[in-house]
């Protein structure tokens, strides 16, 4: 027996040696199931006389396929033929070997998303840049389910332009011979299924097809993989139905739960045993992910028996969160640790405590939280109106939202400003008169927004002064778009920002010290990049798929931010146990678990509860420091409240039915309804709330 196989457990032999009908392995995490894939291959070339040139493994990211390249041929050195890429990469290598049969040229270019806004805005130029956004976020998802103008793209968008721009979209890029990164896909799809000599020619070269992180598939490279599997194809799919959670992009879960239904007399091997975790830590992980109903089932298990229970620790607030994480690092062992949260937003309170602290971090996957562009924009604002010299703040807002406020308007504003020493806020209501009529208007409105914004500074809370600045100066309007659009998260992060403003007077000088401890911030950052240090990792729920660490911090348990969805959205829900599910296998020896009941949001301290993942956790897996039950919140008869829904209410009755605390709240409108506060963040409020 190779050597190679001499390394692996019994279920992972089984599903390499494993030959004919399609095979699906359920991999589990920390199961080891990228040794199995690459051993696989290795396997088919050395023992089954498989040439390397017939088989196609295909995975999502361009340095996974480059390291399951270097890790097969290293098994088996004559594996050199073997092609490895990501569906993107096979699309285009297809469509490029076969633009006589499709409509595009040999040279095809691949447009990202920039190029396919500019082939949108050239399409429609009465329509702004940005507003064209939408339509190419639309039409991206909709090729991700294989949709075509003629179809019903209902499920994409309900715009009533949204069909017609797609098609002349459409039309304009085959016109030119282009395709974009759908197209990579679709068009692939379209080549195999229209040209059967194609079609059998690729099924002929490539008779062993895998494909690795099957979870993530969308609905056409799923349609893309039908086509490619002929009659005598051997087909193998790797992945974890608990580990689907990327949605957003398009992934469908389904494509693994309904893989059996789809190829006939497919075997399913179970990859169950951990490498990474703990038995008390993988029984917690089991306990959340069994409560969801879509998927196939397994269980992992491990011969690291026991280890350290989980920590659930109940606390008051985002600041104490940041305080119990910093004192469990007073160990010093930063390398090893991990910090997890939902939303990037999360991290300031991290970062503002640690950098005080003098904490070693990192942020994965994202900015630091004072490096992106909407925290950025918000403090450039800030800067101009404490600060009416600030050329550079200045030239960053004054056309953001873009407003008719180009290179010409500036040089007529910054003409002024030579006039009035500097003074660009005075430059701008004197150049009013000097504008075409568009810019006249929007310079106005500039001019009166920071004129307004000096008569509210002093009267309302620092936290309210900058959300009313952000509207007005139209920034906050602009990035809320962009969420919608893109499914960032830009509108909670100015919301973390006004949070990190609630600690200042709210005063001219309590919003100058605002800023100055922001730059001061941002320095000391600086400063302790270069110093070398082991750093804990601050991370998104999301980016930590794929690693591991000794330690981990998950944060942010409280129902509404964790899980943020509507009651009633199954499948959002489902998804979100996963997140957590992936989340606690992460950690290989410690686990700690952060609740709390108050967060600050725009600014307000709203009550919380804990997240309802916490209670399907069996209780004698967790250390618990802190009430987690329900009752250290009581909606009383008479309690105010707000519902982002149906506006203001009054709580009619309470009682407690089991686990759960049940309101009835009549509402100002008339309307009447009952919630569970656990599963329904409501805001309680005073009148002064609602003066």
């Amino acid at each position: 027996m190779n050597s190679y196989l001499e390394a692996l457990n019994e279920q992972q032999r089984e599903a390499v040696l494993h030959t004919g009908n399609p095979l699906l392995i359920l991999a589990g995490a920390g199961s080891g199931k990228t040794r199995v894939i690459t051993t696989k291959i290795a396997y088919l070339i050395d023992q089954c006389g498989a040439d390397p040139r017939s088989i196609l493994a295909v995975t999502f990211t361009n340095k996974a396929a480059r390291e399951m390249y270097e890790r097969v041929i290293l098994l088996s050195p004559g594996a050199e033929g073997v092609m490895i890429r990501t569906f993107h990469s096979f699309g285009a290598w297809l469509l490029r070997r076969n633009t006589h049969c499709i409509n595009l040229k040999s040279n095809f270019t691949i447009y990202d998303d920039e190029d396919m806004l500019t082939l949108l805005h050239s399409l429609y130029p009465e329509k702004k840049r940005n507003d064209c956004k939408p339509f190419a976020h639309w039409i991206s998802r909709a090729k991700d389910y294989a949709l075509r103008p003629g179809d019903n793209l209902e499920e994409i968008s309900w715009e009533p332009d949204f069909p017609e721009i797609y098609e002349t979209y459409q039309k304009r890029l085959d016109e030119i011979g282009c395709a974009d990164f759908g197209d990579l896909i679709l068009k692939s799809v379209e080549l195999l299924r229209d040209n059967p000599e194609v079609k059998n020619r690729v099924q002929q070269r490539f008779n062993v097809i895998l494909v690795d992180e099957y979870q993530d598939s969308n609905v056409a490279q799923f349609e893309l993989l039908k086509q490619l599997k002929g009659e005598n194809t051997y087909l193998c799919v790797v992945g974890d139905d608990d580990q689907s959670i990327y949605r957003f992009r398009g992934a469908e879960v389904r494509n693994i739960l309904e893989f059996p239904d789809f190829f006939r007399d497919t075997r399913i091997i179970k990859l169950e045993r951990n490498y990474r975790s703990t038995k008390n830590i993988l029984s917690i992980a089991s306990a959340v992910v069994e409560k969801n109903s879509g998927r196939l089932g397994k269980t992992l298990w491990t011969e690291k028996e026991g280890g350290k229970k989980a920590c659930l620790k109940i606390l008051e607030n985002q600041n104490q969160e940041a305080e119990y994480c910093a004192q469990l690092l007073s160990d010093r062992n930063y390398g090893d640790t991990a910090i997890l949260y939902r939303t990037n937003a999360q991290s300031l309170a991290f970062e503002s405590l640690f950098l005080r602290l003098g904490i070693p971090y990192r942020i994965v996957g994202a900015l630091r939280f004072y490096e992106r562009e909407e925290i950025k924009d918000a403090i450039a604002l800030m800067n101009f109106f404490v600060n009416p010299y600030d050329e550079v703040a200045f030239r960053r807002i004054i056309n953001k939202p873009p407003r008719g406020l180009g290179k010409k308007s500036i040089a007529i504003i910054l003409n002024h400003s030579y006039r009035v020493q500097g003074n660009l806020e005075k430059a701008c209501e004197n150049a009013v008169d000097d504008m075409p009529k568009k810019g006249r208007e929007s310079l106005s409105a500039v001019a009166s927004c920071l004129k307004k914004a000096g008569t509210i500074l002093g009267t309302v809370a620092l936290p309210d002064f900058i959300e009313e600045l952000l509207k007005d100066f139209g920034i906050a309007e602009y990035h809320r778009k962009q969420d919608e659009i893109t499914g960032t998260q830009k509108i909670l992060n100015l919301q973390e920002l006004l949070n990190a403003a609630s600690d200042y007077e709210n005063s001219f000088e309590g919003l100058k010290e605002f800023l100055e401890n922001i730059e001061l911030d941002r320095a000391q950052f600086l400063e302790q990049q270069e110093d070398g240090r082991d750093r804990v990792t601050l991370i998104t729920m999301h980016n930590t798929k794929g690693l591991e660490f000794r330690r981990v911090m998950i944060t942010g348990l409280d129902d509404g931010l964790f899980p943020s969805l509507r009651d009633g959205i199954e499948d959002e829900l489902e998804e979100e146990r996963r997140i957590f599910y992936v989340s606690i296998t992460r950690a290989q020896e410690e686990l700690y678990l952060t609740s709390c009941r108050m967060r600050r949001i725009w600014g307000k301290t709203i009550p919380f509860q804990p997240s309802r993942f916490i209670f399907e956790i069996p209780e004698e897996l967790l250390v618990v420091e802190g009430n987690p039950g329900t009752d250290f919140d009581s909606f009383a008869r008479g309690t105010r409240i707000y519902h982002d829904e149906y506006g203001y209410g009054t709580v009619i009755q309470e009682e407690q039915k089991g686990r759960d605390q049940i309101i009835a709240v009549h509402f100002d409108n008339g309307f009447t309804a009952n919630f569970i506060p656990r599963y329904t963040p409501l805001q309680k409020i005073s009148k002064y709330d609602e003066e």
